[in-house]
């Protein structure tokens, strides 16, 4: 079995909460293309993005429990869309890179003193032959809010970023690609948000969660 179709701690998709999830996907009727667009949008809008929702424990990125909430930040909700994907027999793995101008981080802007923000997760999918990217981080509604089309993703081209707001302004740029893993690298995940935010250990409680 290929690594990148594997059911891992963190891609645990033979859980009931994932197997819900991709329930709808399962029919042998659709296309790898049209199961990974799907559930695409099922993942982009039925979890709301939340940027402050930062944990260092390991249970946290478990995407059975990611599942169970209601919101989640871009990493937990490339988590859960590769979860699901892997569950569906597609392979896909996890992908970061550092963004300057993400979308809705005023408060961590305003702590960490920099519009700069890693790591950010997106994901490669394997459709068609092919690797392509899609970030299922922004719901709509918050797009909507914010000034933003909706991020869509068709399953054909990559789908990274909004690079303008519907008023023609810059919007979002990636500044670094750290490139793809098989796995959720939780080690490198702490160590690179410490790295670029030393103020970060002094907003953390007890239970590794992020005070803002």
């Amino acid at each position: 079995m290929l690594a990148s179709t594997s059911s891992t701690y963190f891609f645990d998709y033979e859980s009931p909460a994932i197997q819900a999830l991709i329930e709808a996907f399962k029919n042998p009727m659709l296309s790898d293309q049209e199961k990974a667009t799907g559930l695409y949008l099922k993942v982009r809008d039925g979890w709301r993005y939340n940027p402050y929702d930062i944990v260092f424990r390991k249970d946290a990125l478990k995407a059975s429990n990611i599942a169970q909430k209601s919101h989640g930040h871009c990493i937990d909700k490339s988590v859960l869309y590769i979860t699901g994907l892997r569950g569906l027999g597609i392979p896909a793995k996890l992908h970061l890179a550092k963004v300057k101008n993400h979308i809705a981080v005023e408060r961590l802007t305003e702590k960490f003193g920099t519009n700069e923000l890693t790591p950010h997760g997106m994901v490669d999918v394997y459709v068609n032959k092919r690797w392509i990217k899609a970030t299922p981080a922004f719901n709509k509604e918050l797009c909507r809010m914010t000034g933003v089309e909706p991020l869509d993703f068709d399953g054909s081209e990559d789908s990274i970023f909004q690079q303008f707001d519907k008023e023609g302004n810059e919007f979002m740029e990636y500044l670094e690609d750290y490139g793809s893993f098989d796995d959720v690298p939780l080690e490198f995940i702490e160590s690179n948000m410490k790295e670029n935010y030393p103020k970060l250990a002094s907003l953390m409680n007890d239970a590794g969660e992020l005070k803002l």
